[in-house]
C-alpha cells in the first residue's frame, strides 16, 4: 500500500533510507514543496518523489526481496495511472526496471540521459598555493553571475543560452545568500552554490569556472571553502557529478569527496 508523506516523515530518518541518503539526497528537497508528489510504501521500503515538471526519484531499500518489490512497483504504477512523468532518477537497476514497465504501460519509450556519481566529503583537503579569496555573491556581481549561469548551462547540459536570459535566475540565486564567488584581484573567476541544506547534509551545485580561468585550482578552492563552512555548521557536504565530466570528478575527489553511489537519469518520450 502507498501513502502520501511530507518532509518531516519518519521514512526519511529510518536506517533503511539513511544508508542511501547521499545518493538520494534530492528527495529531501522535493518533499519540502507542497506541490510535489511524495509517496511511501506503508512498510517504508520504497519512496517515490516528484516535483512538478521534473524527473521523479525512486528509492527502494536494498533489504526488500524481489517478490514484494515487484508487488509494490505494480501498485505504484496503478497509483500513477494517467500521470505523465518526464523521467525517473535513482539507482540504475531500479529505474531501468521501472522505466520498462512504466513505458510499456503508457505506450512510451525511454532513453538514458545522464549518469551521475553522488559524493560526500567528511574531511576537506584544501588546495594549496591557489591565488584568490572567497566572497559571497552580491547584486554588484549580477551581470557576471548571469554570464556564469549561461556558461554552466552549456557546459553541464549542452544548452546554449544568452546571459541576458539568466538575469532573473542570477538575481534569485544571489538573494538566497548561498552563492559564492572566487575572486582574484577583485575579478570573479569561479563560482559554487550551496543549493540546499537537509538535516544531515548540504548539497553543493552550480560549480563553474569560465574556460579562460581553468586549470588554476579556482574551482577546487571555492568548493573546498564551501565544504569548510558546511562542516562547521555540522553538515556533511555532498554533490552530484556527471560521470562523463572526468575533470570535475577528479577535482571533487582531490578535495576529499568520496563516492556514495551512482544515479541514473532516464527520460521518457
Amino acid at each position: 500500500m502507498w501513502q502520501k508523506f511530507g518532509v518531516n516523515d519518519q521514512v526519511l530518518r529510518q536506517n533503511m533510507f539513511t544508508v542511501d541518503e547521499v545518493q538520494y539526497n534530492l528527495i529531501h528537497r522535493i518533499c519540502e514543496s507542497e506541490r510535489s508528489t511524495c509517496l511511501k510504501a506503508s512498510n517504508e521500503t520504497m519512496i517515490f518523489a516528484q516535483s512538478e515538471g521534473h524527473n521523479a526519484w525512486l528509492w527502494i531499500s536494498k533489504e526488500l526481496a524481489a517478490a514484494p518489490k515487484n508487488k509494490l512497483l505494480q501498485e505504484l504504477l496503478e497509483f500513477l495511472k494517467g500521470t505523465e512523468l518526464p523521467g525517473i532518477s535513482g539507482d540504475q537497476a531500479t529505474v531501468e526496471h521501472f522505466a520498462e514497465v512504466y513505458s510499456e504501460a503508457n505506450g512510451l519509450q525511454f532513453v538514458p540521459y545522464m549518469m551521475m556519481e553522488s559524493y560526500v566529503c567528511s574531511e576537506v583537503r584544501k588546495p594549496v598555493h591557489v591565488e584568490g579569496t572567497l566572497h559571497l555573491a552580491t547584486r554588484q556581481h549580477l551581470e557576471t553571475v548571469a554570464e556564469f549561469l549561461a556558461g554552466f548551462s552549456e557546459a553541464a547540459y549542452g544548452v546554449k543560452v544568452e546571459p541576458s536570459s539568466q538575469v532573473s535566475s542570477a538575481e534569485a540565486v544571489i538573494e538566497t545568500g548561498n552563492l559564492y564567488l572566487w575572486l582574484v584581484d577583485g575579478q570573479p573567476v569561479s563560482m559554487a552554490n550551496i543549493a540546499h541544506r537537509s538535516p544531515r547534509h548540504a548539497r553543493i551545485n552550480a560549480v563553474y569556472t569560465p574556460s579562460a580561468f581553468r586549470k588554476k585550482g579556482y574551482a577546487s578552492a571555492v568548493v573546498a571553502e564551501l565544504c569548510s563552512i558546511l562542516i562547521t555548521e555540522g553538515l556533511a557536504p555532498m554533490l552530484y557529478a556527471d560521470m562523463k565530466n572526468t575533470d570535475a570528478n577528479k577535482v571533487y575527489q582531490n578535495i576529499g569527496f568520496v563516492e556514495c553511489g551512482q544515479v541514473a537519469d532516464i527520460k521518457f518520450k
